[in-house]
């Protein structure tokens, strides 16, 4: 399994959190969860296309994307593979949608879309130029390239929403939604409405998929020796650790030994090797 973590060229930055090339080989067919998370996610294939066999929304029929745009979520997707996959993974904040995407992040809830319904001709530009170079470093290079002629960054979203956002993540979903109202200047009311409309999940279920995101993150990190769950549900912000069982079982589909045993060696499990930073 090869990955790579790749850093956005600075323009890109306040949208973009990171690039993530991806290649496992020669593996036994599988399965892999893609989880709820605060980024919203696009994914440019290398070679196979990418199969979604179960969407976050159930309503949506299995697919097949050369490239991907999947909004923010509250439970996860089904990947399957035959034992090989390649591509490149952005994690896009919800801030950024309307910068790059040209629609906010709560058009995009539960949903994965084909990429060209939402980048148009760039979407069929990056895949086929992505696909035409043989180093990470270069396709990284071409998404900072296409990237930055795409995005308008003059399109925001507004002011108090963003620092609610900031807040929510800085805090680790642990802001109640009452002090982020007060913060901003808002009724918890007119924020968790406005919020919705632009992030895509209320307040309250943002903070869900921040805290269930971190505590995620640590646990992989600590895979060689995983700590003991009532520990890191305390750690976390968890009441207990039937608190934080449920949780992933909501947001994972499955308890977290059980995704730690099965996840690991996937993309959102298994931390980055290496790093190639952008130079445009």
């Amino acid at each position: 399994m090869e990955m790579v973590l790749g850093v956005p060229a600075p323009g890109l930055r306040p949208l973009i959190s990171h690039y993530h090339g991806y290649h496992e080989r020669d593996a036994p067919p599988g399965r892999h969860r893609g989880l709820p998370s605060p980024y919203l996610t696009i994914i440019v294939t290398l070679d196979d296309p990418l199969t979604i066999a179960a969407h976050p929304d159930p309503r949506q029929s299995p697919g097949r994307y050369d490239t991907l745009v999947g909004g923010l979520h509250t439970s996860p997707a089904l990947i399957t593979n035959k034992g090989s996959q390649a591509g490149v993974q952005l994690a896009l904040s919800p801030l950024g949608a309307r910068a790059l995407l040209g629609v906010p992040a709560g058009e995009l809830r539960n949903l994965v879309v084909d990429g060209a319904d939402v980048l148009g001709r760039t979407a069929h530009e990056l895949h086929d130029r992505l696909n035409a170079v043989a180093s990470w470093a270069e396709r990284f290079m071409i998404l900072d390239e296409l990237l930055l002629r795409r995005a308008n960054l003059e399109s925001v979203v507004p002011a108090e929403l963003a620092r609610a956002w900031r807040v929510l993540l800085a805090t680790g979903g642990r802001a109640p939604v009452a002090d982020l109202a007060r913060h901003v200047g808002w009724s918890s009311r007119h924020l968790s409405a406005r919020f919705n409309a632009e992030i895509g999940l209320t307040p309250k279920a943002a903070a869900r998929v921040v805290r269930f995101d971190r505590t995620r993150q640590t646990l992989q990190q600590r895979a060689a020796a995983p700590p003991v769950l009532a520990d890191l549900a305390a750690e976390s912000g968890y009441y207990d650790q039937a608190h934080l069982a449920r949780e992933f079982r909501d947001l994972a589909g499955c308890s977290p030994t059980r995704w730690l045993a099965e996840e690991f060696r996937y993309i959102q499990a298994a931390p980055p090797v290496a790093a190639a930073h952008s130079t445009v």
